[in-house]
Parts: structure tokens; sequence; C-alpha cells
């Protein structure tokens, strides 16, 4: 980790931690005051089953005939179909498929090929996101859904603090409530550096490069 002692908060699920790391951290559009690491989550079969039971709850009584994974979360998206499809799962969509794809994005822009397409035109689509913080990436999602002609039905997100993006609910596992004073601030507002604090590490969807 880039700096400091990891934390490990539980939940009640005994496979769900959310791994932080206090510091000053930046990503491309934001300083935060705390580093998520959800690599677990995103790459640990356990961890990401025990995630997509919390998020399922949500949905069942939603229609959702494609999953949209963004940020590297087909593990999770996967196993939140597999939940919500599952015959003893009281949902709208037991016994039913469901698509799991991931965006190809160029220039900042989600693309979907014509192979792909037809999984999202006249669809209902669920947004998988790792975090919904600024609410841009989600929201990019959204403009892409549309454009392609299917139904946005929500964002599912390990960390979120936002609760909609575009009018569409955002349901995430872990919020700021599970972080002692955790802020998320623009850069040119960001009281670390107006401190002095230099950043531990630059951070995204992927991971941290330590300055």
């Amino acid at each position: 980790m880039p700096t400091g002692n990891t934390l490990k908060l539980g939940t009640k699920r005994k496979n769900l931690y959310l791994r932080v790391v206090k510091g000053h951290f930046a990503s491309s559009n934001a300083h935060s005051n705390y580093y998520i690491d959800v690599a677990a989550q995103k790459s640990r079969l356990s961890e990401a089953q025990a995630l997509a039971e919390e998020l399922s709850a949500y949905y069942h009584t939603t229609i959702v005939d494609t999953i949209l994974c963004l940020d590297g979360t087909e593990v999770v998206g996967t196993c939140l179909a597999s939940a919500l499809t599952r015959g003893s799962f009281v949902s709208m969509n037991a016994h039913q498929t469901i698509y799991v794809v991931t965006p190809e994005v160029s220039n900042g822009q989600i693309l979907f090929r014509d192979n792909i397409i037809p999984m999202i035109q006249g669809k209902h689509v669920l947004i998988m996101a790792v975090s919904v913080a600024s609410g841009n990436t989600v929201k990019g999602a959204i403009e892409a859904i549309k454009y392609y002609g299917g139904q946005p039905v929500g964002a599912a997100s390990i960390f979120a603090t936002k609760e909609e993006v575009e009018g569409l609910t955002v349901h995430s596992v872990f919020d700021p409530n599970d972080l002692d004073g955790y802020g998320s601030y623009a850069p040119h507002e960001c009281p670390l550096c107006k401190k002095g604090e230099k950043i531990d590490a630059l951070v995204n969807c992927y991971g941290f490069s330590k300055l």
C-alpha cells in the first residue's frame, strides 16, 4: 500500500471487507484522504460473491437484462447476474439469462461494437462500478446506454458517495459513513494541498502509483 496502515472494515458477511489507507491521494478529477483498495473484491471469487449477495437485495424487483461492468468489475458483475437469476432467490430475473458486458472506451467515450449492441439495445441495463464519487463515469455509461437504445435501471457499486446520478439510483455496500472523516475534494479546493501535505499516490480504479 502507498502509505500508512491498512484498515480492514468488515460487514456482517465474513468474506466481505473494505480495505483502506489514510493519506493524501489524487485521481484524475478529485483528491481524497482515503485510498480505497477494491482489488480483492474485483478478483477474489469469495469476496465478489459476498459483494454480489449484498447488492442483489436491492434489485429483486428490478428487471435486469444486462449488467454493464465498468472499472474491471466483471467478476462481481457475473456473480451479481448469478445471484439475480438463481431460482431460490425471489427476483424478477429468476431463471432468466442476464448478459454481462464490458464497454470499450475510446477517448473517454463508451462504445459498443455491432455484435454487442443487441445486448444493450432494448434491454434493461444495470451499471456495475467500483465506486461512485463524482458520478462522471456512471453519467457517461448512462448516456452510452441511452444512445444505443437501452434503458438504464440502476447503478451498483462497492463504494459510493452519491445516492443518485442523472436521476438513477445508486446502491453501494459501503459509503462515507463507514470511514471516519472521509473527504473527497475538487483539486483546487483540497484542504490537504492547502496545508502543504504532499500527495502520497496517484490512484484510479486499477490501483495506485506511489509518488
